[in-house]
């Protein structure tokens, strides 16, 4: 491989002109991405190697973080995780002045707003995104593109990022696109792990986990309104029964905690369930409905 110091004295627009610090899986799929569209790359990576087959595509191989970011007027972050992220920044440092500095790599809302203050402070801009979608679906619709920031930047970049799957643009606080990320990954797992202990529940009592796994999946569009009700309910503070009152859904939950011991199957989220609700009904809620919960889940802070 023939590494390159990139340079900005090409006819290539600035709006086509992109960077790419970090070649893993994900940050490979974006590089390349980027080149079969068109765009004039320059790319980096701690072990130069990885560079090779993006070069053989037409990308340009940078000696240095910073000089690779120097290259482009959007410089485009994606590494393992905000360490590194840290590690690199510290020696591009002032190589992102005047530029846009978008980090798609995985991290907190504290972190995002973190990079900003960093970012401002050497006269950057800067952009947080979380990708939701693995390596092979970038550039197609399969993946999310969660950003927040500047919006003067995303607006400048908006087509360059649009590249790399379907954008949600979330507002000028650079934390909410990791809010958003970290919320949709938590649903995620609360739900996955809440399906393993029925799994569980269902297998003890010698039914087919399969077939109730299929009709499962053929129920889960039924919640999709209750979701959306139960978020209003609580940006409203007005709780409607929208699983029917609590009173009558109280009386359910000592069946389903005796149900799951009488099995071997934990039962802690349905005895939390069941001690909220025995809460909200003896502060005279019994007639509201499940998202009530949430006002004493606020109180908890």
């Amino acid at each position: 491989m023939t590494t390159t110091t990139a340079t900005t004295d090409n006819p290539t627009t600035a709006a086509s002109q992109v960077t790419v610090l970090g070649l893993g899986s994900m940050g490979s799929a974006i590089a390349r991405t980027f080149v079969e569209r068109g765009y004039r790359t320059t790319v980096w990576n701690r072990t130069a190697s990885k560079s090779a087959p993006l070069v053989d595509a037409g990308a340009t191989a940078a000696a240095t973080a910073a000089e690779a970011a120097a290259a482009s007027p959007l410089v485009v972050v994606c590494l393992l995780d905000s360490a590194a992220v840290d590690e690199v920044l510290a020696s591009v440092d002032t190589a992102v002045a005047g530029k846009v500095l978008v980090n798609l790599t995985s991290g907190s809302p504290a972190q995002a707003r973190a990079n900003e203050r960093w970012a401002s402070e050497r006269g950057a801009v800067y952009i947080d995104g979380k990708l939701m979608g693995d390596p092979p679906y970038v550039g197609t619709p399969n993946i999310t593109v969660l950003l927040s920031g500047s919006r003067s930047a995303f607006d400048a970049h908006e087509s360059a990022l649009r590249e790399l799957g379907g954008v949600g643009y979330h507002g000028e606080d650079a934390g909410l696109a990791a809010v958003e990320f970290m919320a949709q990954v938590a649903m995620g797992y609360e739900m996955l792990i809440g399906f393993l202990h029925v799994l569980k529940l269902v297998r003890a009592e010698g039914a087919d986990v399969t077939e109730f796994g299929e009709r499962v999946a053929g129920s889960l569009a039924a919640y999709a309104p209750l979701l959306t009700a139960i978020a209003k309910a609580v940006a409203s503070g007005e709780y409607p029964p929208d699983l029917g009152p609590l009173r009558v859904q109280a009386a359910l939950m000592d069946d389903m905690i005796d149900h799951r011991e009488s099995v071997g199957v934990e039962a802690v989220r349905m005895r939390q369930v069941k001690e909220l609700m025995d809460r909200r009904i003896a502060d005279g809620h019994g007639e509201q409905g499940f998202s009530s919960l949430f006002e004493l889940l606020e109180k908890e802070g």
